[in-house]
């Protein structure tokens, strides 16, 4: 990755009028506003769509695009939506944050107004998407018809023929929910229709999209349910352990993500063909590929299944750098970030070594008052990815706020910034991040605009108040993409 920079802002934050970001007019508005400030990456959180607790790290499937996102704006020139329509199920009861259980409540009815009105059936462009995407869609698209008849409850909680996928099961549920089925299909391609839309106009603008992807697929979900023999998984397809990280200095219980761990053996056996057709599908949506939690590859923490929380799990072997190799000999060479926080041993830094992808950098790590710390900048090896947060960590200036006395003393000494106004102190941080030999640099946008805890995105192992800040258009002004824009040049990155 040659040296840029871009800025880090979730689809769901996008500015719009119906309570949570799409592919409509805003996102098209922040594509200029990107290149206008002399950026090259735009980075999201994941697409998929989401299950409870709105987390969009714990989808229905790895492969699907979250409805949400699809452009109510296009509905309404298509014609099979009106203004008023999309009026009346405006979920924007606050213009900051995304109300979830309101847009649950609204958009799917929606959308399934568009659906009906769409003679979808009889268009070429839609039968042969399904055709072209057999592979994922007809089983997400059966996953989720089955859901609404079991009023949402997880497929573990579902009727036995169904839930073991008997093949006579399979074939009524298929004939008995035709309709329901088409109506997921149709979302799918109006996501993938409006989604590369937004990209070639990113693309042509000179903005390469940064995707982000989990190492995991969660237990509710299209894959597993498809494909348990993938996953480490019982008689009764229910998961032998599941994911998460051992008690640390932040937790004395450690966490407990619930994810069911893969059958590494298996994957080997098939060639790495699931993780093969993963990837080849993340590079139609991205010109470049984040992958969370990088160090499960190396080692992964299992935790027995039913366990209240981490203490009784162990760490067990993955896969190494041979899935890397395959992947490889699959799709050819990509851009893929590895996310390497948290504890990272020996063998971490080598598998992340040896696959010659950037790793990542984040300033607010890098203060401990020893300054001893690998984030600090004079500590990066080029070939890294600088961000002065994360969507898991406080917003810059929530951090900054926080300081004690005696980091603050550090971070002031290492700054030399005393005299920086508080309103102004923000820009040293991204000067300094912009500043670094780090090829690539990706600063969040709430630090641009230096917000407090009211931006945060999301706090770990927590639920109810995640994934909801939204950016308002006004925030977006010529004054801050022309600021931007000099830093850019002064550090080499446009």
């Amino acid at each position: 990755m040659k040296r840029a920079s871009g800025i880090l802002l979730p689809m769901t934050s996008i500015p719009s009028p119906y309570g949570i970001g799409m592919f409509s007019k805003s996102a098209y508005d922040f594509v200029d506003f990107l290149a206008e400030a002399g950026q090259t990456y735009w980075q999201l959180l994941p697409l998929g769509p989401t299950s409870y607790g709105d987390s969009p790290y714990q989808s229905f499937s790895t492969f699907a695009g979250n409805p949400y996102f699809i452009d109510l704006e296009a509905l309404i020139e298509e014609g099979v939506l009106t203004k008023k329509e999309c009026a009346d199920a405006d979920c924007t009861s606050h213009p900051n944050y995304v109300e979830y259980g309101d847009l649950y409540e609204k958009r799917y009815k929606l959308l399934r107004k568009a659906y009906e009105r769409s003679n979808i059936s009889k268009d070429k462009d839609f039968l042969k998407f399904v055709d072209d995407n057999q592979s994922w869609l007809k089983d997400y698209a059966l996953f989720m018809a089955v859901k609404d008849c079991f009023d949402g409850a997880s497929w573990l909680e579902w009727a036995d023929d169904i839930r073991l996928r008997w093949d006579n099961a399979l074939d009524y549920y298929y004939a008995q929910y035709a309709e329901e089925i088409e109506f997921y299909e149709y979302l799918q391609y109006k996501f993938m229709q409006h989604w590369m839309k937004l990209k070639k106009y990113a693309n042509d603008k000179g903005i390469r999209i940064i995707g982000d992807i989990p190492i995991y697929v969660a237990l509710d979900s299209a894959d597993v349910w498809a494909h348990p023999d993938l996953f480490q998984m019982d008689e009764d397809r229910k998961p032998k352990a599941v994911a998460g990280c051992p008690p640390d200095a932040f937790s004395d219980t450690g966490q407990l993500w619930g994810n069911p761990l893969y059958r590494w053996d298996v994957h080997k056996n098939q060639r790495y063909d699931w993780w093969g057709r993963r990837m080849k599908h993340c590079y139609e949506l991205y010109d470049v590929v984040r992958i969370d939690h990088f160090r499960g590859f190396d080692e992964y923490f299992s935790i027995p299944y039913g366990d209240k929380d981490a203490t009784g799990g162990h760490w067990e072997k993955g896969p190494g750098i041979e899935l890397f190799e395959s992947l490889e000999k699959q799709i050819g060479k990509k851009d893929v970030i590895a996310e390497d926080l948290g504890l990272i041993t020996p063998t971490v830094r080598k598998l992340v070594k040896d696959s010659g992808y950037p790793n990542m950098k984040v300033l607010g790590f890098a203060f401990d008052v020893d300054g001893k710390s690998e984030y600090l900048p004079h500590n990066y090896d080029k070939n890294c990815v600088v961000y002065t947060g994360t969507h898991d960590n406080e917003t810059l200036m929530q951090w900054y706020d926080g300081l004690t006395k005696k980091e603050l003393a550090f971070v002031t000494d290492y700054m030399n910034n005393a005299r920086t106004p508080h309103e102004e102190i923000h820009w040293d941080f991204i000067r300094l991040a912009m500043l670094s030999t780090a090829d690539t640099c990706i600063i969040p946008m709430q630090d641009y605009l230096a917000l407090g805890a009211e931006a945060r995105m999301n706090f770990p192992s927590t639920l109810g108040n995640n994934w909801k800040w939204r950016l308002s258009s006004k925030m977006l002004t010529k004054k801050l993409a022309k600021e931007i824009l000099h830093l850019t040049r002064l550090s080499c990155r446009l």
